[in-house]
């Protein structure tokens, strides 16, 4: 014991060399079996070796580095005043000709722009202080949001890659029958939502704790983090919740800067909220896949959403006070108090007993709300001879022109406004459950129309809707978002309740600007999603 604490450097040194050495010949030889099966292995590799050896030049190198470059910076920053006119023309003239070229064949692309336009300054009349808006956040954010855009849905690499992602997280989450099946029986989750589509939520929730015991969760967020402080110029902690908003939800993200809530300035704390709004949760997201909603496009929303949520957030309420948090050196991520592995799952297995609770007592309340309400209508509407009056006819009224400008086909935008009704007044787990519904009867073969009423919509509706339903931003959320921050800072609750709903509208529009992207670059509308299904035996 005395010799392995005196040589403990050592043997840690030792014991990762050959840990290393024992993935070197394990990555050869699937390399050398089968390249094509390892391409899935050698990128996860890459990604790996780039970013331990950033880190590791930086923290060796960095300082000489930035010493050297110096003279380049300098002449950067002096050149930048007429540099970056030269920038956003040459950005502006891409946009154009792309337009230009991309739309001849398929004009309704130029209405889902003409919306991302029409949203943009939208969010702009509604800005606190328009005078102080920081452009290039807005800019960058907006830019970064089209460019994942165009690479996930019109490039091949890149829908390639989250299309097997999302197949892998679907494949993953199906192993959630073997607990499931074992507690509840076959018969009970082939049959009842609550034992198919919720333990998800419970098995998701354990990953996503041994995730962070091992701390791969906070490495991933940084990551992104720096990214986004970097390009967009926000400061460290409201990008680091709005990064985690990615993996985690509304309630868990503040806690990443929990120590820095109480000095946060107004502006800070509307992007922690709006990135709340504009995303959803990793554990939820399992649960729409077990619909049939196409799994890539629910990872593409949430990932697109973190920039755009910045900029959005940035636009409504720009910066008027001084950040005490202007360096990243000051925001450290912490690993969780866990002793082991095992605690770290169990933790996270229990923490979500609660959240499963809540879904389902919210589905049970909104779903029986949401029926009276339409009983009500109903009878309100044949006292004037209006048959069949309910809230999503309403809703599909209000919101048609909204469903049109996000590119929904005309004839699809008043089942689209529908779900996009159901989503702000009551939630979105309702409202994709009815997309699912409308989907499922498009692959069965139904006919598109019967007494009536459409009975499913097109793929480009689906999939645009898909995005616009990716996100927290509903009524039943202002209590959840305010309790959950005013618990971790009381004194500062009147401050809170005074910027939530404005979060609330830009975490709305968030998402619809997503799906805006998702019309203005339809190369191929997909929904291969499948309901989850038995996981492979053996």
């Amino acid at each position: 014991r005395r010799v392995c604490k005196a040589h403990t450097k050592v043997l840690r040194k030792v014991f990762l060399g050959l840990l290393c050495a024992a993935y070197l010949a394990y990555f050869i030889a699937a390399c050398w079996l089968d390249f094509q099966r390892a391409i899935a292995l050698v990128v996860i590799t890459g990604l790996v070796i780039f970013f331990v050896g950033w880190g590791l030049i930086q923290k060796h190198y960095g300082a000489k580095l930035t010493k050297l470059l110096s003279p380049c910076q300098k002449c950067c920053l002096k050149s930048w005043p007429w540099l970056k006119w030269v920038f956003w023309l040459a950005i502006l003239v891409g946009l154009v000709t792309w337009l230009v070229l991309d739309t001849s064949k398929r004009p309704e692309q130029l209405i889902s722009f003409a919306g991302l336009c029409a949203f943009v300054l939208f969010l702009f009349a509604c800005s606190k202080h328009h005078a102080a808006v920081p452009w290039r956040a807005v800019f960058w954010g907006l830019g970064l949001e089209f460019v994942l855009g165009i690479f996930i849905i019109r490039t091949n690499p890149g829908f390639e890659a989250f299309q097997w992602l999302g197949n892998q997280i679907q494949i993953f989450l199906s192993y959630t029958t073997a607990g499931s099946g074992f507690v509840f029986g076959d018969r009970l989750i082939n049959e009842a939502f609550a034992f198919q589509a919720l333990p998800i939520v419970v098995f998701f929730s354990c990953v996503m704790s041994i995730l962070y015991y091992a701390g791969l969760m906070q490495w991933l967020i940084l990551k992104i983090s720096w990214l986004l402080q970097i390009t967009m110029g926000t400061t460290p902690t409201e990008t680091l919740s709005v990064a985690g908003n990615i993996f985690v939800g509304q309630t868990e993200a503040p806690l990443l800067v929990l120590p820095y809530l109480a000095d946060m300035t107004l502006s800070e704390v509307h992007a922690v909220m709006t990135g709340g709004f504009a995303t959803i949760a990793g554990s939820v997201m399992g649960a729409y896949m077990s619909f049939g909603i196409d799994p890539s496009s629910l990872i593409a929303a949430s990932v697109m959403a973190a920039p755009c949520a910045l900029a959005m957030a940035k636009l409504v309420y720009p910066e008027v006070e001084e950040s005490k948090f202007k360096s990243k050196e000051g925001v450290k991520l912490s690993r969780g108090a866990e002793q082991n592995i095992l605690e770290a799952a169990s933790n996270g297995a229990a923490a979500s007993v609660g959240l499963v609770a809540n879904i389902a007592a919210n589905l049970i309340a909104f779903l029986a709300v949401l029926k009276f309400i339409n009983a009500a209508l109903s009878w309100f509407g044949e006292m004037v001879n209006i048959k069949e009056l309910s809230f999503q006819i309403i809703c599909s009224y209000i919101l048609m022109p909204v469903a049109f400008l996000m590119g929904a086909d005309w004839a699809d935008s008043p089942l689209v406004a529908e779900l996009l009704g159901i989503k702000i007044f009551l939630n979105e787990f309702v409202a994709y459950e009815q997309l699912s519904t409308y989907k499922k009867n498009r692959l069965a073969g139904l006919e598109e129309w019967s007494g009536g009423r459409k009975q499913w919509i097109s793929m480009r509706a689906e999939t645009i809707t898909t995005f616009a339903l990716c996100g927290f931003a509903n009524l039943s959320s202002i209590g959840i978002m305010l309790g959950g921050l005013t618990s971790m800072v009381p004194q500062r609750k009147s401050e809170f309740a005074s910027i939530v709903l404005r979060a609330l509208l830009t975490g709305a529009c968030v998402s619809m600007l997503n799906a805006c992207v998702a019309g203005t670059a339809p190369a191929r509308f997909h929904c291969p999603g499948r309901p989850l299904g038995r996981a492979p035996e053996g």
